[in-house]
């Protein structure tokens, strides 16, 4: 064989060897790099904010996604175990496979000390259960002389519980079961009347004025019940007082009473 020829050989040798090199280049640069590494291809990230793990973790595999809690915290406004924060945000575009990984609510929720209302009045008791994030519940009332005071709470005091917690309260009524002889009132004047009232384990109700000829002004006249041997200690007791009859127009002013309404009164 001649060196020309040979030489003409080598060089087609090379040549088709370049040509398979430069072929699959371009098959593992188009074809088989693009399945390795999925280049050019890309998943929209859900946005799963306030969902249950659950759902979120649903939502995910659908598109060829996976996730992963890396941390849970407490949360005063979505119940344990629903999204928090994702990383990456929703509608990010990524790989397909890729890991969210997810923030989520805790199991617990902050607590506070329950404060001890007995003995305290229904509105203090109410402030003193906003300032600790607890909430007002149902109010019941019970036969007590204690008015508008509170007897007993659904939670004890001392104990934890829950922010946003309702907590159910039992409160006096002023009227308790041990009755009291009623005080002979007509004729007092009306200090002397309320004292006396008051004395009794009774409260003053309400207070109206009569004019009157035939009695000074300030004089106790009729009462509410008008007899009785005995009521229940904390019943109300109302009261008409005389006035003057040239007064016109009586300004009521010092004039104190006890009332509050009374399931006992008429």
């Amino acid at each position: 064989m001649t060196k020309p020829l040979l030489a003409k050989r080598i060089f087609a040798l090379f040549a088709s060897l370049a040509a398979v090199g430069a072929l699959t280049l371009v098959l593992m640069d188009q074809l088989v790099m693009p399945l390795y590494t999925q280049h050019g291809e890309g998943v929209t990230v859900p946005d799963v904010k306030n969902l249950s793990l659950d759902e979120a973790q649903a939502r995910f595999e659908a598109v060829g996604l996976r996730s992963d809690v890396y941390d849970q915290r407490p949360n005063e406004v979505l119940p344990p175990g629903h999204v928090m924060d994702q990383t990456p945000t929703g509608g990010t575009i990524v790989k397909p496979n890729r890991k969210v990984y997810l923030m989520i609510s805790a199991e617990t929720r902050p607590t506070v000390g329950m404060p001890n209302l007995i003995g305290n009045s229904l509105d203090n008791a109410r402030i003193q259960l906003q300032v600790r994030g607890l909430q007002l519940g149902t109010i019941a009332y019970e036969s007590s002389p204690y008015r508008n005071s509170v007897l007993s709470q659904s939670v004890a005091p001392g104990s934890d519980i829950r922010r946003n917690a309702r907590v159910d309260l039992v409160i006096g009524d002023g009227v308790g079961q041990r009755r009291v002889a009623m005080p002979t009132l007509t004729g007092l004047r009306l200090p002397a009347a309320q004292l006396r009232i008051r004395e009794a384990g009774l409260y003053v109700g309400d207070i109206t004025y009569e004019a009157s000829r035939l009695y000074p002004a300030g004089i106790v006249i009729r009462t509410n019940p008008a007899s009785a041997d005995s009521l229940f200690e904390g019943t109300s007791i109302h009261l008409t007082v005389t006035e003057d009859p040239n007064v016109q127009e009586v300004i009521d002013v010092g004039v104190a009473t006890d009332s509050i309404p009374n399931p006992r009164m008429p």
